[in-house]
């Protein structure tokens, strides 16, 4: 069997994998990242969507082996501690979800469209997550919660002031 040599939320880790082990198995059954949930294995839902070496993936569409060397987060990498990602705390400030199951898989992909447009209109929204789906929530309180998502994330970018002496 292959090994890999995998990094996920800044642990390494080295795995032997059987070659048609998706990535979305080893993140849950193997390393248990079970905030990637399995949605339909035809990356037609985007439910496990991570980000792999940056950008956003479907891990139900990766081999393990073809993300060997890779650096992969999952949701629950996002937080630093306990404190969550901006993109966390607006889903639920917006009560951005109703059965939960897409959601790790909205942040993901809004997290990633925000790297190519830090300020997307509700259309740019719409169109940057047409690949993930939700049969919940008609998707109004998703995209007022990455809209909401963008402007904490800028203003987190934003340098402070240093107020006066």
């Amino acid at each position: 069997m292959p090994r890999i040599t995998v990094t996920v939320d800044g642990v390494t880790y080295e795995e032997e994998v059987e070659p048609r082990l998706l990535l979305v198995h080893l993140l849950r059954d193997r390393l248990g990242r079970t905030g990637t949930p399995i949605g339909c294995d035809t990356s037609n839902c985007g439910a496990c969507t991570v980000m792999l070496d940056g950008r956003s993936a479907k891990s139900c569409s990766v081999l393990a082996v073809q993300a060997d060397g890779s650096d992969v987060v999952t949701v629950e990498g996002l937080a630093q501690g306990n404190e969550w990602h901006p993109m966390q705390k607006a889903f639920h400030t917006e009560h951005a979800l109703q059965c939960g199951y897409c959601t790790p898989g909205m942040i993901m992909a809004a997290i990633d469209l925000l790297r190519d447009d830090p300020d997307p209109s509700e259309e740019a929204v719409r169109r940057g997550l047409e690949g993930n789906l939700c049969r919940c929530t008609g998707y109004c309180t998703i995209v007022r919660a990455v809209r909401r998502g963008a402007a904490e994330m800028s203003k987190a970018r934003e340098p402070q002031e240093v107020p006066a002496p």
